[in-house]
C-alpha cells in the first residue's frame, strides 16, 4: 500500500479537492484523459450511474484530468455527474499517482494521462488500483471491490 501525499487543488462546485481534508473517507479517484471525449463521456456516466451504490459502501467519487475548471464545470453539467472534477492542469496529482505516460495517437507520441482509477482508504491508504482501463465493466469492477471494504 501507498500513501497518498498531502496535495491540494481546485476542482468543480467552488471546492478543493484536499487530501488531508478527506483523511477518514475512503475515496475513488479517476485519471481520464479528456472531458467530452467518447471513453470518458462513458466512463463518467458509468460512475453516475453506479452513485448511490458507491455512496451506500461510504466512499465518494472523483474524477481527475487535466482539463481546466471551465472545462470541467461545463463537462459536469452537461452529464450531471453527482460528483466534483478535479482540475490538474500543472499535473501534481497526476505526477503523484504516476498515471502520466507516452501514447500513440495517430502515428504520433503524444504524453498523456493513463486510464487509471485508485481506490484509497480512510486511513488515505492507495489499496486498489486499475491501470490502462478499458471502459466497459469498469466501474462494476471498482463498485464490487468497494463494496468489499466495510
Amino acid at each position: 500500500m501507498t500513501a497518498v501525499p498531502a496535495l491540494s487543488l481546485p476542482m468543480t462546485g467552488d471546492q478543493m479537492f484536499d487530501t488531508a481534508q478527506l483523511a477518514g473517507t475512503p475515496y475513488v479517484l479517476y485519471f481520464y484523459p479528456k472531458d467530452n471525449t467518447p471513453g470518458c463521456t462513458t466512463e463518467g456516466g458509468d460512475f453516475r450511474d453506479h452513485h448511490a451504490a458507491f455512496q451506500a459502501a461510504g466512499t465518494q467519487v472523483f474524477g481527475a484530468s487535466r482539463d481546466s475548471l471551465k472545462s470541467h464545470e461545463n463537462f459536469k453539467a452537461k452529464m450531471a455527474f453527482p460528483f466534483e472534477l478535479v482540475s490538474d492542469p500543472e499535473e501534481q496529482l497526476c505526477e503523484a499517482f504516476g498515471v502520466m505516460k507516452m501514447k500513440n495517437m495517430y502515428g504520433k507520441q503524444v504524453r498523456g494521462i493513463e486510464r487509471s482509477t485508485f481506490v484509497v482508504d480512510g486511513k488515505g491508504q492507495i489499496v486498489k488500483e486499475w491501470r490502462g482501463v478499458k471502459v466497459p465493466g469498469h466501474v462494476s469492477d471498482v463498485l464490487a471491490f468497494v463494496q468489499t471494504m466495510k
